[in-house]
């Protein structure tokens, strides 16, 4: 663990989630509103500890997986577990004729740990990552073997806000100069591809007073939804011997059909301009006359039309005689 942070977020006192796993599998009647509120303060909870625990390591965010594994089956005489789902409770019933049933259906939870170092969230033979489920595990009052932390390498750091937020973070606290630091992330991060990037620093930079420095380059949106679709941001605090910096970084990705460096759709104002198709160079002069093609067609539709009042007239003679072709019979 990482020093007293560690400690102190082992030692701090939460109050009971409603994500609770044990309250989840006891409690079967729970409201769609309370579902989701319990699940985002447990995932701003294990957010903000990852944040701390793993800032040296490159830390970029957590995803959370749940997957339906187990079916616990308790009934009164006895308690059977098994693996798969509702045949079970079935198969009880039509067996066994067991009045209180009582259905848990445990969850195993897969959190995703982002982060540009994953090695070093491992640990040595995986003993970093351990000791992270088993706190977690503690924490959240999971049953055992329910949680599985994994590492997942950041593709492309330089279009993570979070990451280049440290990677700020920890030029100022080393002593580089403050305009230097953030030219050189604002410099990779166009690099990287990025559209645009923006770069704040607050606080006491030089003198007693507070001032803000605004660094930007490229292209920036700051309003409408397309901000959340294309923009990153992060924003992080750096406890310096004069005061506390505040440094806020924003990242504009592009359009990516793939969507790995960027959201498969584009920006809404985005216009496209088609090639015209190549036609074939002029090289001499020539005349067409469309009057002719124009007549050409207007007498071949009244042939068509004089062949098909034809038609139908043999046919009506054919219906009053009684032979084909509307010749009489000879047979008066």
């Amino acid at each position: 663990m990482g020093g007293n942070e560690g400690g102190a977020w082992k030692r701090r006192v939460w109050e009971l989630t409603a994500f609770d796993c044990c309250s989840a599998a006891q409690s079967t009647t729970i409201s769609k509103r309370r579902k989701f509120v319990a699940d985002g303060v447990f995932y701003a909870e294990l957010n903000e500890f990852f944040t701390r625990e793993l800032a040296e390591e490159g830390y970029s965010g957590v995803e959370v997986r749940v997957t339906p594994t187990v079916t616990d089956i308790s009934t009164s005489p006895h308690c059977i577990r098994q693996f798969g789902g509702m045949r079970v409770e079935k198969r009880l019933r039509r067996e066994t004729a067991v009045m209180e049933m009582e259905l848990q259906v445990l969850t195993h939870f897969f959190p995703v740990i982002r982060a540009t170092h994953t090695q070093e969230v491992l640990g040595d033979q995986g003993r970093r990552i351990r000791e992270l489920t088993s706190l977690v595990q503690k924490r959240f009052k999971f049953p055992e073997n329910s949680v599985s932390l994994y590492a997942a390498k950041v593709q492309n750091r330089g279009l993570c806000a979070v990451a280049q937020c440290e990677s700020l973070r920890y030029k100022l606290l080393n002593g580089l100069a403050v305009r230097r630091a953030c030219y050189g992330v604002l410099r990779f991060i166009m690099e990287s591809g990025a559209k645009g990037c923006e770069v704040v620093v607050s606080g006491k930079l030089r003198a007693a007073r507070a001032k803000s420095m605004k660094f930007t380059d490229g292209f920036m949106i700051h309003s409408g939804q397309p901000v959340r679709d294309f923009i990153d941001s992060a924003t992080r605090h750096v406890l310096l011997r004069q005061g506390v910096l505040g440094i806020k970084v924003k990242i504009m990705r592009g359009s990516d059909p793939e969507g790995k460096s960027g959201p498969a759709k584009s920006l809404p104002d985005t216009v496209t301009v088609i090639e015209p198709k190549e036609e074939a160079p002029i090289t001499a002069p020539s005349s067409q006359d469309y009057g002719a093609k124009a007549a050409a067609a207007a007498a071949q539709e009244a042939t068509a039309v004089e062949e098909q009042v034809a038609v139908e007239t043999g046919n009506e003679g054919a219906a009053q005689y009684g032979v084909a072709g509307g010749e009489p019979s000879g047979e008066w």
